[in-house]
């Protein structure tokens, strides 16, 4: 088995390819270690020390480092976690029986209750996210997930490498902000949720 890796725009991650499934459906982030406790793999990487963020999408998995952690020998380690685990066919997460058979991530939380009257515009809203933005962040090493829409705003977080990202703000504003606003004139703003 052999194990890719890209960079990604944030300097402090790396995107990890397998070569295999990584989430048989969704994406999961692990942003502490009492997190990672759901999971086996993600608990072994953050158990090196100088991770701050595991981050599983459909065919990758995404790694932040700590703030002056060397990925030169980060890297290795990482390598050798997602080997072990892929080729023993361990679980994804504690409980589950192999890889993309998991128990499912937690709920997206709302940041917002949301009008019913405002239904039409949501769904555009997250078919344009689904469509156009999740594979765009995806290759980056993260994803999207929608938080709200109420007034106008749309409410949103970055996650995985995309979440703590240098140009985590211009995604938001510049890139984001602007499409929406294109495709769905009833959107003003895009906020980070």
């Amino acid at each position: 088995m052999f194990i890719e890796t890209e960079t990604t725009p944030n300097p402090s991650a790396l995107k990890f390819l397998p070569g295999q499934p990584v989430m048989a459906s969704g994406s999961r982030e692990f942003a502490t270690p009492e997190a990672a406790e759901a999971s086996p793999l993600a608990q072994a990487i953050f158990d090196t020390g100088e991770v701050v963020n595991v981050f599983f999408g459909a065919d990758f998995v995404s790694v932040t480092a700590a703030p002056g952690a060397d990925w030169s020998a980060l890297k290795p380690q990482v390598i050798a976690i997602l080997l072990d685990h892929f080729v023993s066919e361990a679980p994804l997460f504690a409980g589950g029986t192999g890889n993309g058979i998991a128990v499912p991530p937690p709920e997206d939380e709302m940041v917002i209750e949301e009008r019913p009257e405002d239904a039409e515009v949501i769904a555009a809203i997250n078919e344009l996210l689904e469509t156009r933005v999740r594979p765009a962040v995806a290759g980056d090493g993260g994803d999207i997930a929608y938080r709200g829409f109420r007034d106008g705003v749309v409410y949103l977080t970055l996650q995985g490498s995309c979440s703590g990202c240098p140009s985590s703000t211009a995604t938001l504003k510049h890139g984001i902000e602007g499409l929406l606003k294109h495709y769905v004139p009833e959107v003003v703003e895009v906020r980070a949720a």
